[in-house]
């Protein structure tokens, strides 16, 4: 007997789950958001360090994101959910938002088309004809991608589902204007040679109207679609990990928790690993056996390491990001991580985001006078480079094992010095120095093998070759990374919107771009007085259980005189 029924089920409470239940609410569904760890909001998340009365607020995985215009896909979005004027987007240096260092050469991404193809001719000019035919085919594959309404895609339809390196090889670019042009890559975790050009012009075009960060962090994007799914009488319950989807003569009809209870819904949605959907919440004797076969064997991305570190000084510079190269190659370096080793011994690049920059004004990321900041890089395929035979989502323990606390300083140690080649040196100013890598994302993530990006997005796995949001099982959707919507903040929302554009037969997206409201505003009640994102998304259950400890935290920020 189920102990509770529901209009609909979401399972994970990452942005695309999230979405998908704020635009179900919207259309007077009763949704239900259940989460295994404590806060939602996935790959979005931020988590907070104290030591003693300082502490300090890093984000998992929002970095900068694109189309924050205007007319762009989040601000649409947000406004048709009723809360376009709770958010604001700070905008990166528009004249390099990406900084890229090689050994020889710096060169600063700019925003527009024609600004950054002219940035990399400037660069290299005798190689402007083959730059400017590369450009304005990733320019016309990026924008026909966008026609959904029958109009003719010749360039899309010569070149998306073709792997970069044939219109690298194509327009004849030498190895050094690859890399540049490749940069990207580390946005999808792709080699050229295994990469859909559709990916690599859609990641460039996201961008080519501005980067932006939210004005707080990862989490006010959760937060504010947890505070959608509430107004609209839904729920995010945290801490409540799914055991099984549960499937009745080929019907998904509800999920059964870790804790033996059963909740009943006609549409479950899965916005957990796809992998591990089929394989363990599903189960593969209720599915054809080539999802189950499609499921295990494709090729995922490689994951990624983060080194977090705060500093106790300030470290001034433009609001860019930098991406550090120790040399031109691209397909080499891949091939090396895929082998479960790094190149040569070393990090492939170092990706340095300062939130501290982006965000001067939160008061959560560091006291006074510091500067927040993280390095990220690509990590090896599998677990044994870390010396474990198992990850921590199948029962694995890594965190006291020698060889991963000897790997992962090493690569901590490299891309510090990467770093302190773009920032100066500041090894000696650190307060704070923590490092995440893939292990420690699938023990908060269950993802496969750790990775934030889902399946490769190669020519065989890219766009309509990914899983659709409606599976063969009545009743049972998928959304997230690993869809047809593909990765990364934009991917994960806007498919949030075409799954439950599928689920209740609309056209949501379209009305979204119309300027409908889908949601009143004035039904979404204020932000308090003392509203801070991470703890909203914990959930209503949760919220209620902290309550007195949270009073007790607050008062101790206002005490130290950095309340939000």
């Amino acid at each position: 007997m189920a102990s509770e029924r529901w209009d609909a089920i979401i399972v994970g409470s990452g942005l695309g789950g999230l979405t998908t239940a704020a635009c179900l609410g919207s259309a007077g569904k009763q949704v239900l958001v259940v989460e295994r760890h404590d806060v939602a909001g996935g790959n979005s998340q931020v988590f907070r360090r104290h030591h003693g009365d300082d502490w300090y607020e890093f984000d998992v995985g929002v970095h900068y994101i694109g189309e924050c215009g205007d007319s762009g896909l989040f601000p649409n979005i947000f406004h048709a959910l009723g809360i376009g004027d709770r958010l604001t987007f700070r905008e990166l240096d528009r004249d390099g938002f990406d900084t890229l260092v090689f050994p020889d050469l710096t060169i600063r991404v700019p925003a527009g088309w024609d600004e950054y193809a002219g940035r990399v001719v400037e660069q290299f000019p005798t190689e402007r004809a083959g730059i400017e035919r590369c450009v304005d085919v990733l320019r016309a594959v990026a924008k026909e991608s966008r026609l959904m309404f029958g109009e003719e895609r010749p360039t899309f339809d010569q070149w998306a589902f073709r792997p970069l390196s044939e219109l690298f090889a194509e327009c004849e670019l030498s190895e050094r204007v690859q890399a540049v042009l490749d940069h990207w890559s580390g946005l999808y975790a792709g080699p050229p040679a295994r990469t859909a050009v559709a990916m690599h012009a859609t990641i460039i075009g996201h961008y080519m109207t501005g980067a932006f960060y939210p004005e707080g962090g990862g989490q006010v994007l959760a937060a504010r679609l947890v505070q959608v799914i509430e107004a609209c009488a839904g729920e995010v319950r945290t801490l409540s990990p799914v055991e099984r989807i549960i499937v009745a003569d080929g019907q998904a009809v509800g999920v059964r928790l870790e804790s033996g209870d059963e909740l009943a819904a006609p549409v479950i949605v899965s916005n957990a690993d796809y992998r591990r959907t089929i394989d363990h919440l599903v189960g593969h004797e209720h599915v054809a056996p080539g999802t189950a076969a499609w499921a295990d064997e494709a090729a995922m991305t490689l994951g990624l390491l983060c080194v977090y570190v705060v500093v106790d000084r300030v470290l001034d510079g433009p609001n860019t990001n930098y991406f550090v190269f120790t040399d031109y190659r691209t397909d080499e370096l891949y091939a090396e991580l895929d082998a479960g080793r790094l190149p040569e011994g070393a990090a492939p690049f170092a990706y340095v985001a300062l939130a501290s920059r982006k965000d001067p004004g939160n008061p959560e990321l560091c006291p006074p006078g510091h500067t927040n900041f993280q390095i990220m890089t690509l990590a090896p395929r599998g677990h044994a480079y870390w010396g474990v035979d198992a990850g921590p989502a199948d029962g694995g323990t890594y965190r006291r094992d020698g060889t991963y606390r000897s790997r992962k300083q090493e690569i901590t140690d490299q891309l510090i010095a990467a770093a302190e080649q773009v920032l100066g040196p500041f090894r000696d100013d650190i307060v704070h120095v923590e490092t995440a890598t893939t292990l420690t994302h699938e023990r908060y993530t269950h993802s496969t093998g750790g990775t934030s990006y889902g399946y490769e997005h190669s020519p065989e796995q890219v766009g309509q070759h990914r899983p659709h949001y409606r599976t063969e099982i009545d009743g049972l959707w998928v959304v997230g990374a690993n869809t047809i919507g593909g990765h990364g903040i934009a991917g994960a929302m806007s498919g949030g919107v075409f799954c439950a554009s599928d689920i209740l037969g609309r056209q949501l997206i379209v009305e979204m771009y119309l300027g409908e409201q889908l949601v009143d505003p004035a039904s979404i009640p204020p932000d308090p007085p003392e509203f801070d994102p991470l703890e909203h998304c914990r959930g209503e259950r949760l919220r209620a259980k902290r309550r007195d400890r949270v009073a007790s935290l607050r008062r101790r920020r206002a005490e130290a005189g950095r309340n939000p």
